[in-house]
């Protein structure tokens, strides 16, 4: 999703630049991440991958006298396609630290589209090479109902990390043993 509605009066949050160092980041930027369908494939193969094959999500007959009439999707499943969803550049996003205080707000039903909208809520250095980024996700539908919501804290290198990272020499196998030369084969 590349256009956001801006109310009239009003002016649009700075965008959140995924490849920027920690050190470039502020408080208040805001992303939109691009959208995903639930299918009844990703239903079915999250619950064989966790094992959660509660009738609400695998039971038509059961869902669709349950309360929200019909199979909806796992909590979790909806919970992992937003980080799916949301564009973490591996060279800047080192790791993950936290998903809390999560609350589903309405079921996410096999066929609907959801994405993720989000701002930075918090900066916290923690080192030299990193610090924490901490974001308010709202997890929604095409219609922009909101479904879910959490809070989310990611590990975010700083330039420090990116001007250490330089790549390792490739080294040519045949100018360590030349042809012909004795070499020791492990066994």
């Amino acid at each position: 999703m590349s256009t956001r509605f801006v109310r009239p009066g009003t002016a649009p949050s700075p965008v959140l630049d995924w490849s920027a160092p920690f050190e470039a980041l502020t408080e208040g930027v805001a992303f939109v991440s691009r959208g995903r369908t639930i299918t009844e494939s990703d239903v079915v193969q999250f619950a064989a991958l966790t094992g959660d094959f509660h009738p609400l999500h695998t039971d038509a007959h059961f869902a669709a006298s349950g309360p929200f009439g019909e199979r909806v999707a796992h909590g979790m499943l909806t919970i992992s396609y937003a980080v799916g969803l949301v564009p973490l550049d591996p060279a800047r996003v080192l790791a993950l630290r936290r998903i809390g205080d999560v609350v589903f707000k309405r079921p996410v039903k096999l066929g609907q589209t959801i994405h993720v909208e989000g701002s930075l809520t918090g900066l916290s250095p923690i080192s030299e090479e990193a610090g924490i980024v901490s974001f308010a996700w709202r997890i929604k539908d095409a219609h922009g109902a909101l479904l879910t919501r959490a809070s989310v804290d990611v590990l975010w290198a700083t330039d420090h990390v990116a001007e250490a990272a330089e790549p390792e020499p490739v080294v040519d196998p045949d100018a360590l043993h030349p042809a012909g030369a004795f070499c020791p084969v492990p066994l």
